[in-house]
Formats: C-alpha cells, sequence, structure tokens
C-alpha cells in the first residue's frame, strides 16, 4: 500500500514540474493519475482497517 501512495507522490511532482515547463497535457494526466492512485489508496486503508 505504501507503493501506491509513493507513486502517487510522484505523479504529483511530475505533473508540477509539467505545469511549471508549460505542458499542460502531461500535467493533467499526471494529476489525474495521482488523484485516482490517492482514492485507491485511501480505499484500501478503509479496507485494511476494518479487516
Amino acid at each position: 500500500m505504501a507503493d501506491l501512495i509513493g507513486l502517487a507522490i510522484v505523479f504529483f511532482f511530475l505533473a508540477l514540474i509539467a505545469a511549471v515547463l508549460g505542458a499542460r497535457g502531461v500535467a493533467g494526466l499526471s494529476m489525474d493519475i495521482a488523484k485516482w492512485l490517492v482514492i485507491i489508496f485511501v480505499i484500501f486503508a478503509i479496507i485494511s482497517l476494518i479487516l
């Protein structure tokens, strides 16, 4: 599960760098990937707390 949050952080920073450099398409895609990885991480965390 720690890998998911690590990947989300990597994609977040990739999106920030791409946004600064003006690559809006890459920045948007990276933010979407980071968002979904965080959502999956939170779902897995809640499931692991329940079980």
